[in-house]
């Protein structure tokens, strides 16, 4: 899971410095319906004949490029950051920190065996 911050500090090149950045992740928008490909299309799909060109069924990735939008503050310029690919992001999400108390529970199970579940949570403290 990638986790980013909703603010970074990155370089601006209308501004030739280092200033902080607004990041948001970038979404394509609705496509023309006057670009040449779709007028093409509409072109040969219109009339008697069905469906003349194939429709892509199996999906070959499982994953995006994930991409930046970065806004300078101070310049408002913004500019865009692919970054690798991931299955989970998210920008501006909790970070982790290191001295999180695991506790554990026991549950009876059948038998003589237990079972030992931990609990991340702080609801389930321990008594004193």
């Amino acid at each position: 899971m990638v986790n980013i911050p909703k603010i970074r500090r990155t370089f601006c090149q209308k501004c030739k410095a280092h200033q902080p950045h607004k990041v948001s992740q970038y979404k394509k928008g609705r496509d023309s319906l006057f670009v040449q490909g779709k007028r093409r299309y509409d072109r040969k799909q219109s009339g008697y004949g069905g469906q003349t060109k194939p429709i892509l069924k199996k999906k070959a990735k499982t994953t995006k490029k994930i991409v930046l939008k970065m806004e300078c503050s101070k310049c408002k310029r913004k500019k865009v950051l692919p970054i690798k690919r991931c299955k989970h992001f998210e920008v501006g999400g909790e970070k982790k920190s290191k001295g999180k108390p695991i506790f554990q529970k026991a549950l009876p199970r059948r038998g003589s065996e237990r079972l030992f579940v931990s609990f991340n949570t702080p609801s389930f403290s321990q008594k004193k």
